[in-house]
């Protein structure tokens, strides 16, 4: 394990593309990358969380508080598909497949600001721009990833604390909801999912207050690396086969808690899974 970048304070929707890393900062209010060689941070006036490069390289983010997806344009995200039809609350995390088409959390409640637990949802986003409810009545989905060469959408349901799982149908439509992981039983008692990647035999997991990030597959855990007193937050891997992590440093206090408390600071990581076991 190295360090690869800090003076984050929050790291979502890590991805690599063409050789950089890139990371929405929604406590800091902008994005990083090493896209231009060196680590840097851009503020945004409309915050991303989720990230996805589409099949021609462009870059499109879940803008939280706006209910629309946005298309990077260098500074900042402009107009890309507009969810507010469909969207009920904050956007979380966002996954892509091979035709352009995209996967959406819509949380349904903001957690950080105290409000009242609501069932998110999923929106689908056809490739050119039309948004439709996909799934509902998830506990606070969070991390997405598409396995099964196209054919499996894997959701993290944070507070229930599973991996479900969805049959991606013609048109993007999803069916056929099942358990995927009961993570509490496979990987900790205190295993929370947040944000996942995937893996060629399963998904890698961010596991928040269990200290650890967890390869989790149909057979349950296959691997586990551990990240001590930090959380791991959201993950990604690169062509190589390196693992990109951001890990929350709570000072020991719930995630939560150091977000209202404006103490949280974090970092990225990154591990050669080549050498875990």
């Amino acid at each position: 394990m190295s360090l690869y970048g800090d003076g984050l304070t929050l790291g979502e929707g890590p991805r690599w593309n063409d050789g950089a890393l890139w990371v929405s900062d929604p406590q800091k209010g902008g994005i990083w990358t090493d896209s231009g060689g060196t680590w840097a941070f851009t503020p945004l006036a409309a915050q991303s969380n989720g990230l996805w490069f589409l099949p021609d390289g462009r870059l499109v983010g879940a803008i939280m508080r706006e209910k629309r997806v946005g298309l990077w344009d260098g500074a900042g995200f402009g107009e890309y598909a507009d969810l507010s039809a469909v969207a009920t609350g904050p956007l979380g995390d966002m996954v892509g497949d091979r035709d352009g088409g995209l996967y959406v959390d819509d949380v349904g409640y903001a957690a950080h600001l105290g409000e009242q637990p609501r069932p998110g949802r999923l929106i689908h986003v056809t490739p050119d721009g039309r948004a439709t409810v996909a799934a509902e009545g998830l506990e606070f989905p969070n991390g997405l990833a598409i396995i099964d060469n196209g054919h499996t959408l894997v959701v993290a349901e944070t507070w229930a604390q599973r991996l479900s799982a969805f049959t991606i149908g013609a048109g993007g439509q999803l069916t056929d909801r099942r358990l995927f992981a009961d993570l509490a039983a496979v990987v900790h008692p205190e295993a929370r999912p947040d944000g996942i990647c995937a893996a060629a035999h399963g998904v890698w997991v961010c596991t928040l207050s269990a200290h650890a990030i967890a390869l989790v597959g149909r057979s349950g855990r296959l691997d586990q690396i551990g990240t001590g007193d930090g959380q791991p937050v959201a993950c990604c891997l690169d062509p190589d086969g390196r693992l990109f992590v951001t890990v929350a440093e709570t000072g020991g206090v719930p995630i939560l808690e150091a977000v209202a408390n404006k103490t949280l600071k974090a970092h990225v990581d990154v591990y050669d899974t080549t050498e875990t076991s």
